[in-house]
């Protein structure tokens, strides 16, 4: 395949034809994968009878209308309703109950289909959500955009407009519930087509829509390249909301992207946006006042750091600038016997504030010197008698235009760096003993990272490779089912002729087996074309033994040497009209009778003549 691309130019031919499209019509395809793109308009090509992308581009330049057929050749519009329908299933069950548990009973849903080709994906999660929903609420919260480039697509999408055998997928149900039918055609319901917002839209150019709890692309993403498809996904991920799903094709798993999107369901290529939080949020969480207030009223996201703080390994409290404690989490709860009514009391009421040590001073040196202080070696004794170590560290907390907010204290247990240290001191001594032989292995294992490294990276350049392989796979056999489509339609059409012909012979058989006379068609050749079953009955011979003979050579009763010059004239000209004459003749019995024959020119709708009927009685 690769020696029949070439002999159609080089990769520069190529990308100049590219730039020529993008320039003169918008469409970008530089972000396509290359290998796909270039056979797709290799195959245009080859239909317009043109041998290299050089003499493409010049054919586009002077016939604009090819731009139209080129990209309904590029754009591949391969999709169904319910396409992967156990995929469907989980989405059914799974993700939209997910969606719908966290939100309000009157918060408006928003779904974008992007690549939604002729809308038929479009209009499956239109009707899941329509069945989980309700009618009524479905058309008072749910807005559904879908989107694609192809504009003849498009136009097919809004007219929601099916085929029987497109609607293959659906059930009895959901044909009486959300399709209008007329003879064998299928219409999606007005009302609930309502709610689907149909538009061109270019998912490397434009901006995405924003606000979105669903988002369907499937089987889009494998024809881009991996440049083109981290923008697309950065585009997809600040289009969903924090707890939006991404749903994709089969072929697209997006190993490389666990930055933006975590798999749900991996084998149902569903994934949900990672959230990324905003410096302003750890901001309120340290900047808390020390009134009562309850979790529920605090979002998710701020409610979560509270509790991390709680839990927190160091032994932490949180004052506001007038001293009042706000924060204190559960392991300096332990350590210094506080209780939750502790908190909103000032700090000198508590025995915190001098014992282990002066925390006072300390906090008026950090808030002076606007900057951390830290305290080491601090004893202490907590209330099971054991002697720890603690190292204090005082950080004030400053809001956005610089003014002190109050203080972090921490107090870091130490006890156990301290045992360490000293045995760290006697294995001094030791580890100077073996450095010898541990830089040795060091360079050992330096040597085998870097083999693990690169045996590493050429695992991951495998796998990349068998993942496009499975993309260009999964795109030829979409290629495969639309060219499989477009035959299956030609089929249709030519089993439709025939049926017409047949109609007509059989017409015509009746029409000839009507006539009083025997009826013999000949053409230009002479040669018999029909044969009635009253000619057969008069001269005894088949149809089968007289059609594609010269009619002149036939062995009848008939005197067929008079016959000659009555034929060239009626194949002279069509001026002529019919001749007629009476001849002596012997039938199949052996039986003479007189037998009147008129020869009237066979004209076809150009006025031309294509031969001679023969009306013998």
């Amino acid at each position: 395949m690769a020696s029949n691309l070439e002999d159609f130019g080089d990769a520069a031919d190529f990308r100049t034809l590219l730039e020529y499209v993008r320039s003169n019509r918008g469409f970008d395809f530089t972000g396509y994968k290359q290998p796909s793109l270039m056979r797709r308009v290799t195959r245009r090509m080859q239909t317009v009878g043109i041998t290299s992308f050089s003499n493409y581009t010049d054919y586009l330049e002077v016939h604009p209308d090819e731009f139209q057929h080129l990209f309904n050749t590029l754009l591949i519009n391969v999709t169904a309703f319910f396409r992967d329908s156990a995929i469907w299933e989980a989405l059914r069950t799974e993700v939209i109950p997910a969606i719908l548990r966290a939100k309000a009973d009157t918060d408006p849903i928003r779904i974008w289909s992007a690549g939604c080709a002729s809308g038929e994906e479009t209009y499956s999660v239109a009707m899941v959500l329509a069945e989980l929903l309700g009618i009524e609420q479905f058309q008072a919260r749910v807005k559904i955009y879908a989107t694609d480039l192809d504009e003849d697509a498009l136009t097919e999408a809004r007219q929601a407009t099916y085929s029987r055998h497109k609607i293959d997928g659906l059930s009895e149900t959901q044909l009486r519930t959300f399709f209008d039918r007329k003879d064998e055609i299928y219409t999606f319901s007005k009302e609930l087509r309502r709610m689907v917002i149909f538009g061109r839209h270019d998912l490397v150019q434009d901006a995405p829509i924003s606000k979105i709890d669903l988002l369907l692309c499937r089987n889009t993403l494998m024809y881009f390249n991996a440049e083109t498809q981290g923008r697309i996904l950065t585009r997809f991920h600040f289009a969903l909301n924090d707890n939006g799903y991404l749903f994709l094709g089969k072929a697209e798993m997006l190993l490389t992207h666990s930055d933006l999107f975590s798999p749900v369901q991996l084998k149902g290529r569903v994934f949900t946006k990672v959230p990324r939080l905003t410096g302003r949020d750890r901001l309120l969480i340290m900047a808390q006042t020390g009134h009562e207030a309850s979790p529920d009223n605090l979002p998710d996201q701020l409610r979560l750091l509270e509790t991390a703080f709680d839990i927190g390994p160091v032994a932490r409290i949180v004052l506001k600038h007038n001293g009042v404690l706000a924060l204190a989490n559960q392991r300096v709860r332990g350590l210094f016997s506080l209780s939750p009514q502790d908190i909103g009391r000032p700090l000198q009421d508590l025995e915190l504030s001098y014992r282990p040590v002066e925390l006072r001073s300390c906090l008026e040196e950090a808030y002076e010197r606007r900057r951390p202080i830290t305290l080491s070696d601090v004893a202490w004794q907590n209330s099971r008698g054991e002697a720890l170590f603690l190292e204090v560290q005082i950080i004030p907390l400053f809001s956005r235009d610089n003014a002190i907010l109050g203080a972090s204290i921490s107090f870091v247990d130490i006890t156990q760096f301290k045992r360490l240290q000293a045995e760290l001191e006697h294995a001094n001594q030791e580890l100077e003993m073996a450095y010898e032989e541990l830089q040795s292995t060091n360079e050992e294992l330096e040597t085998t990272n870097e083999e693990l490294q690169s045996t590493n990276e050429e695992l991951e350049t495998t796998n990349e490779e068998l993942q496009s392989t499975n993309e260009e796979l999964e795109t030829m056999n979409e290629e495969l089912q639309s060219a499989n489509e477009e035959l299956q339609t030609l089929n249709e059409e030519l089993q439709r002729s025939s049926s017409d012909l047949n109609k007509s012979n059989t017409f015509l058989e009746c029409v000839f087996a009507s006539l009083k006379g025997g009826v013999a068609v000949v053409n230009r050749d002479l040669q018999v074309q029909i044969w009635n079953t009253k000619a057969e009955d008069l001269w005894g011979l088949r149809p089968e033994e007289v059609v594609g003979q010269y009619f002149l050579n036939l062995d009848i009763g008939l005197p067929v040497e008079q016959l000659r010059q009555p034929i060239r004239d009626c194949l002279t000209s069509a001026a002529v009209g019919s001749v007629e004459l009476t001849v002596e003749a012997v039938n199949r019995k052996g039986r003479s009778l007189s037998c009147h024959i008129t020869c009237t020119p066979l004209v076809n709708t150009k006025k031309q003549v294509q031969g001679v009927i023969l009306i013998m009685e």
